[in-house]
């Protein structure tokens, strides 16, 4: 595909060395707009510089987000203690195994993008719909995070004024809607037009550090608790057995780091499959930790009562709590942008393809172009954050699509990839991991369609 100077975010010096989520957008660079040399390129440009240690780092951070505030909810919804746990370790298998294959894949194609992988391992059809559940997967994220705005501000605001908590809705000003346009016109549509996000880098820095703020908060919550919070009833064990299968979305959703995998091993000093192995292995144990003690913790600190948002749960006025919503909020504002530069970017690579035109003969209308597309998916991010309820709804049918991501492409790759491969004869091992990519895929098409149907179902019910 053609290089010059009009692709978006060119540059890809700024992404080296990346460990944060404003360095990670362009891991999620469309093959349309692709500015990324092949491995046989990229000898003397500093590419491949990323060490083992390096790589676990970026990838935990990949993990790592605001969806963590999901997790106590989503113990409780599981049954308890117990069950989320359960349900964690089993899934984490699973995870893992997708990291693998997709660096697998990435090998074996010579691809280093997630969608590059797809087209050149499976072919168009599938390809495409990868690309569409990208863009349908950030869109759906960045409604989250203005809900999150949302939830954040409106206690921070019954902390600052002076009436009674309950009191806070009588003002214009400190209405929820009002404040979330307002935040969201000021702070976030600004930061989502321009065409290069690198400059977000360091702000995104410290939305890391705010991450493992929040989870530190909680734990601690937890072991010294405020003795006016009395937690209500706390499930030991599910109500159903198909109930544990609610905290589904939640689990995918935050243990989603696939997309930006395949350019994370590309960018290693030694990209082998093996060694990528215990790179995400000792990645996911760290997010499983910090996911546990987040989900455990909060859970038991509220019981069934807790809010899908758990920061909802702890009282306006509590200073640490506080500020960690003050970092989420920091974390919020970063990430929109980032998230909407990376659903873009699948947008214009889907534009580019579909009308055969080169980055390089469309510059002019690239402008334009990317002004009506931010617009268009501000405007309509924002109208439904104001009108959904809560971040458990937005995540209940975006966690399917995670679920894609973690199981149904990669199974998907495993196969074709081994189905093309030339052999007289099939050893076991052959048929053993096709049988493994076939599990893969009716895993991930399962919980697609088990949480998108619960999440149609109960928004029909409410």
């Amino acid at each position: 595909m053609a290089q010059g100077t009009g692709s978006i975010n060119s540059d890809y010096k700024d992404w080296e060395w990346s460990a944060d989520a404003g360095e990670r957008a362009r891991l999620l660079q469309s093959p349309s707009v692709e500015t990324v040399p092949k491995s046989g390129e990229s000898e003397g440009n500093g590419l491949g510089a990323t060490s083992a240690l390096g790589a676990v780092f970026i990838v935990v951070n990949a993990a790592l987000g605001a969806g963590l505030l999901n997790f106590p909810a989503a113990f409780s919804m599981a049954g308890g203690v117990a069950a989320g746990i359960a349900l964690q370790m089993c899934m984490l298998i699973f995870i893992i195994g997708g990291l693998v294959i997709l660096a697998y894949c990435s090998q074996a194609s010579n691809e280093r993008t997630y969608q590059e992988v797809v087209w050149a391992v499976c072919g168009k059809v599938p390809g495409v719909l990868c690309e569409v559940a990208i863009a349908v997967y950030t869109f759906g994220t960045c409604i989250a995070f203005l809900i999150i705005i949302g939830d954040q501000e409106d206690k921070i605001i019954a902390a600052l004024v002076t009436e009674p908590e309950e009191a806070g809705s009588s003002h214009w000003y400190t209405d929820r809607k009002f404040t979330i346009s307002i935040t969201a016109f000021l702070l976030i549509l600004p930061l989502s037009i321009p065409k290069e996000i690198g400059f977000q880098k360091y702000a995104s820095s410290l939305s890391v550090i705010g991450t493992w703020y929040v989870t530190a908060v909680i734990i601690i919550k937890y072991i010294w608790p405020n003795k006016e919070l009395v937690p209500a009833e706390i499930p030991t064990s599910p109500s159903t057995w198909t109930a544990v299968f609610n905290a589904m979305p939640t689990i995918c959703f935050g243990f989603q780091c696939h997309v930006s995998s395949v350019p994370v091993f590309n960018s290693m000093k030694q990209p082998e499959v093996k060694t990528w192995g215990a790179v995400v292995t000792a990645a996911m144990v760290i997010a499983l930790f910090v996911y546990t003690g987040t989900g455990v913790c909060g859970f038991l600190t509220f019981g069934a009562g807790v809010e899908q948002d758990v920061l909802m749960s702890y009282p306006s006025k509590d200073i640490p709590v506080a500020l960690a919503r003050a970092f989420i909020i920091l974390c919020v504002l970063t990430s929109y942008p980032i998230l909407h530069f990376c659903g873009r970017a699948v947008l214009e690579g889907l534009w580019l393809r579909y009308t055969g035109v080169t980055v390089e003969e469309d510059v002019v209308r690239e402008r334009r172009r990317r002004l009506l597309q931010t617009i268009s998916w501000f405007l309509l991010t924002l109208l439904l954050a104001l009108f959904i309820p809560d971040i458990g709804k937005v995540i209940s049918v975006i966690g399917g699509l995670a679920a894609c991501f973690i199981f149904v492409f990669p199974g998907l790759c495993l196969i074709q990839a081994k189905l093309s491969e030339i052999q007289e004869t099939r050893a076991i091992s052959w048929w053993a991991q096709v049988s493994y990519g076939v599990f893969m895929v009716t895993l991930g098409a399962f919980i697609f369609g088990q949480t998108t149907a619960n999440a149609i179902f109960v928004d029909l019910t409410a």
